[in-house]
């Protein structure tokens, strides 16, 4: 049987509660809500990387791609991902960003299935993303 192995960057605090930033068994990787903090700095508590959507959505891909690589897989890799947003007004600019985005990094097709969501998130951050992703 394989074992679990729990994810977390360098980039990455510590997790608020008992859960991992990302959990690889055999060969599926599921990555938890990321939400657009910066790097983690020694002694600082965690800060959003902006008040705009783009820059947070920016750095949740960040993110979410630190976890990935620290598991072994790229976007490629990504079977599902679901984007929780606190506002439906920003739906529409979430799209662009994430198209720009995925063009940018050269992905290749397919994309992966995605989900889009409307929650509450603690106050200041504007989305959350999380990854599924299945290694070769």
């Amino acid at each position: 049987m394989t074992e679990k192995t729990a994810l977390t960057p360098a980039t990455h605090t510590t997790p608020p509660a008992k859960f991992s930033h990302g959990v690889k068994k055999g060969n599926i990787l599921q990555v938890a809500g990321q939400v657009g903090f910066l790097p983690a700095e020694e002694g600082k508590a965690p800060t959003p990387a902006g008040p705009t959507l783009r820059e947070q959505t920016l750095q949740t891909f960040a993110n979410v791609k630190a976890i990935l690589e620290e598991g072994g897989a790229t976007w490629d890799d990504v079977m599902m991902m679901r984007v929780y947003l606190t506002d439906v007004d920003h739906f529409a600019e979430m799209n662009e960003i994430y198209n720009s985005y995925f063009e940018e990094q050269g992905l290749k097709a397919p994309a992966s299935a995605r989900t889009t969501v409307y929650v509450g998130l603690p106050k200041g951050l504007l989305i959350e993303i999380d990854a599924l992703a299945v290694l070769s």
